[in-house]
């Protein structure tokens, strides 16, 4: 398996239409910017948010109301806790020479969601050699079905082991920081069970908490993106069997991170 050593050699921008669809934010960006670098014809699609209400429900169906709502508070307050990360993130941001600036010279085409027919329309229309998926909503089956190129997504964790959410964080906390890192993998009609085709790692520093893991991994990882892009505009994807137990994990419940946090030090 090719690990997450690959430079990213911006000399020379190759050929190849590639379509990235996103919820955008500053992690996307980072991976964006790194392939427009390298290759000439990058189209973002992104997506609206995805309102809290259905996020919710669908959620309490899964887990329980508790944890639903546990889960939410976490989320909320790792959006507000950023704002105290900013020093660690520009150390990151600066390590690996990225930026998470959007660049106003890649276009961007606003959509409702992946899932939309018009937003099916729009890609097809497009003719993609390759999809590119970095946060946004899972691809429903048909969707999936309708797209005539291979569809790779980024997921801020190991695969199989770390599947869904906060991959991460939840390596740390189960005390298995060689398994903290990314994938990049070929998207099926599961969470993040498509075939690996690589993966990097990293090591956390002591300054890293859950606001500053997913950058971490985004930022160290952009050489494996743009590798598996080349992979498939050449028509070469060669996924490697990876073996190991699969679990989907999700955010954490606000009292199991407040606990982690003061008990380990893991936040």
């Amino acid at each position: 398996m090719a690990d997450a050593d690959k430079q990213n050699n911006t000399s020379a921008r190759q050929a190849g239409r590639i379509v990235v669809v996103t919820a955008g934010g500053e992690n996307p960006w980072i991976m964006i910017n790194a392939l427009a670098q390298r290759f000439d014809d990058i189209v973002v699609f992104q997506e609206q948010p995805e309102p809290k209400g259905p996020f919710l429900r669908r959620r309490a169906k899964k887990l329980g109301w508790p944890n639903a709502i546990g889960q939410l508070a976490t989320m909320v307050a790792s959006r507000f806790g950023k704002r105290f990360t900013r020093k660690r993130a520009a150390e990151i941001l600066a390590l690996y020479g990225v930026s998470g600036t959007p660049d106003a010279r890649v276009p961007v085409r606003q959509i409702v969601s992946v899932n939309d027919e018009a937003a099916v329309s729009q890609i097809r229309a497009v003719a993609p050699q390759v999809v590119f998926l970095i946060s946004c909503r899972m691809l429903k089956p048909a969707t999936l079905a309708q797209i005539p190129c291979p569809v790779i997504n980024f997921h801020a964790g190991i695969n199989p082991l770390y599947r869904g959410l906060m991959g991460g964080y939840w390596a740390r906390i189960n005390d298995d920081v060689g398994n903290f890192g990314a994938t990049v993998h070929l998207v099926d009609e599961g969470v993040d069970t498509g075939s690996v085709l690589y993966q990097s790692r990293q090591v956390p520093a002591r300054a890293d908490t859950m606001h500053t893991y997913p950058l971490l991994q985004t930022a160290a990882s952009t050489g494996i993106a743009i590798a598996a892009v080349e992979d498939a505009l050449r028509g070469r994807l060669r996924p490697v069997d990876v073996a190991g137990p699969s679990q989907q994990w999700y955010h954490p419940p606000i009292w199991t991170w407040l606990g982690n946090g003061i008990r380990r030090g893991i936040w």
